[in-house]
């Protein structure tokens, strides 16, 4: 156990980074509707690449980490690419990432076509309409905050300022006319440019082989590629290709991995497991926050039972990794409004899954997988994904699916309001009574969740943020436009314009999801419903 109950994870001196990502990385592959070890693949590749260019260790070890995180970006602008193109942000990370956003034919060819799969005609056009009208938001914005959010998640990993400099340039293209910035050639990081290559071969190569890999690759060549790189993979990347292929790529990454080994503290894993967590709550702004609200409530609630996964830390990872599957279910599900279908339903019921399915591929997190994936079980035998009933549950996943309901309901939802402390306690002690809760886990989540207390001393705002910017940021954190911002300050839209832009100076961003994972570092800027 460490410092505060923080879980270590497994024994030993230190955490292995590369072990830890053997499965979080398959949160982005399911955010990426890609084949589930696709970063690890892109990471045996890009590393040995690098290598038979004969480039530094300490570059080739910035390649293998970018190529594993190339799209931990990926949910940064999931609600909106779901309101713009049809619900399925998924479905549009699939497609996007097999065109070549630099011919127009290529977005006929393969990013249409990819939203349109199983679509009726009339639905075609309106996706092809809502394309045209989506791009110029895509390709700035949307750029900007997947960028913005990966090059936050490898500061939040420690990986250094080579590997974030990289995943800030995921989108910057050889001829100058990607973005955010606007790179070309040579000014586009060689880290960026050998994991482009490698990661676009891989993904390709994973769709038609080493011959598909390379005519992607040369049709990139001197647009989107650099053309010289792309060259060196015609002699070097085919058997690399076919190798990765072949492995089984967790074991085979962890052999290959550059020296020296980068481990985590104890700090840096409950960091890192934090970051995820947060990552795959911006699907939704009606997420923002929720993991680390179930983590820091489960931990308390447990602490108190005298539960020795609270003593150990393992309910608090439990809580910040519970809903990792959720990056697996496409955003609209979650933002729906209405009642769901019975089809998104099986979807829901499926997050739980997927999160124990990653958490069983990390090495470190193995030991909670079980307990993370039983946050939507009941005593009564009415939940999911397994149905277990009151005798199979211990105490500690009682405890988690008590303190999940209880964040969920007290945070807005597509459907409802948030609601207030007593309204959620209330109905968090009726599903005690009913079976449906333990009555023991009930009392002890409603004992830590400060319910009823009061005002309290007014807190210090981080990075100096004045109580008009926090209400401003926060508005953003809820998904809210600039003019939607307007109406809810009663302000003309220059304004609220205005605040907006001094709230990212003021934290250094430029877009709403990473405003978000800013808040999301800072309890103290959740609202209190």
């Amino acid at each position: 156990m460490g410092a505060d109950g923080q879980w270590q994870g497994e024994p030993g001196s230190g955490v292995r980074l590369t072990d830890l990502l053997c499965g979080l990385t398959l949160v982005i592959d399911l955010g990426m509707a890609h084949r589930p070890g696709e970063s690890l693949r892109s990471g045996l590749v890009a590393a040995a690449f690098a290598r038979d260019l004969d480039l530094g260790s300490a570059t080739v070890a910035d390649i293998h980490h970018t190529a594993l995180l190339r799209h931990v970006g990926c949910t940064a602008f999931a609600h909106e690419a779901a309101l713009l193109l049809g619900g399925d942000d998924r479905r549009v990370n699939a497609a996007g990432a097999r065109t070549d956003f630099s011919d127009v034919r290529d977005i006929l060819a393969t990013f249409l076509p990819g939203l349109w799969e199983g679509e009726g005609l009339a639905r075609r056009v309106r996706l092809t309409a809502a394309t045209v009208r989506a791009g110029p938001v895509m390709d700035g914005p949307g750029r900007r905050a997947n960028c913005e959010v990966a090059a936050q998640m490898a500061d939040r990993l420690g990986l250094g300022p080579g590997v974030a400099d990289a995943l800030s340039q995921t989108f910057e293209w050889w001829n100058g006319r990607g973005g955010p910035v606007g790179l070309a050639g040579e000014d586009v990081s060689i880290v960026t440019r050998v994991t482009h290559v490698a990661t676009t071969a891989v993904l390709f190569h994973g769709l038609g082989g080493s011959e598909a890999a390379l005519e992607a690759l040369d049709r990139r060549a001197g647009s989107l590629l650099d053309p010289d790189l792309v060259a060196d993979f015609h002699s070097y990347g085919p058997h690399l290709l076919e190798e990765a292929a072949a492995a089984d790529p967790g074991p085979a990454l962890l052999e290959a991995e550059p020296r020296p080994v980068r481990r985590l503290t104890t700090a840096g894993l409950a960091e890192a497991v934090a970051a995820f967590g947060d990552m795959v709550d911006l699907k939704t702004p009606y997420l923002h926050g929720h993991s680390a609200a179930v983590a820091e409530l489960a931990h308390s609630a447990g602490t108190r039972l005298g539960l020795p996964e609270a003593g150990d830390g393992r309910l608090r990872v439990a809580g910040h990794t519970h809903d990792l599957g959720r990056a697996g279910i496409a955003s609209g599900v979650w933002d729906r409004p209405g009642p769901l279908r019975e089809t998104e339903l099986e979807q829901v019921r499926l997050h739980a899954y997927y999160s124990e399915r990653v958490l069983r591929r990390c090495p470190p997190l193995s030991g909670i997988a079980a307990l993370a994936g039983a946050h939507h079980e009941r005593c009564d035998a009415s939940g999911y994904h397994r149905g277990l009933s009151a005798e199979r549950l211990p105490m500690a996943a009682r405890v988690l699916a008590a303190a999940d309901e209880f964040a969920a309901l007290r945070s807005a939802r597509p459907h409802r309001p948030a609601l207030g402390p007593e309204q959620a306690a209330a109905l968090l002690s009726e599903h005690a009574r009913a079976g449906a809760l333990d009555p023991e886990a009930v009392r002890a989540v409603l004992a830590c969740s400060g319910r009823g207390g009061g005002p309290g001393p007014a807190p210090a705002w981080p990075a100096g943020l004045t109580d008009r910017q926090v209400q401003v940021l926060r508005l953003l954190c809820e998904g809210l436009t600039n003019r939607q911002i307007a109406r809810r300050l009663d302000v003309s839209p220059r304004t609220a314009e205005h605040h907006v832009q001094d709230v990212y100076t003021k934290i250094g961003v430029s877009t709403r999801a990473s405003a978000a994972m800013f808040a999301m570092r800072h309890p103290v800027l959740a609202p209190a419903p």
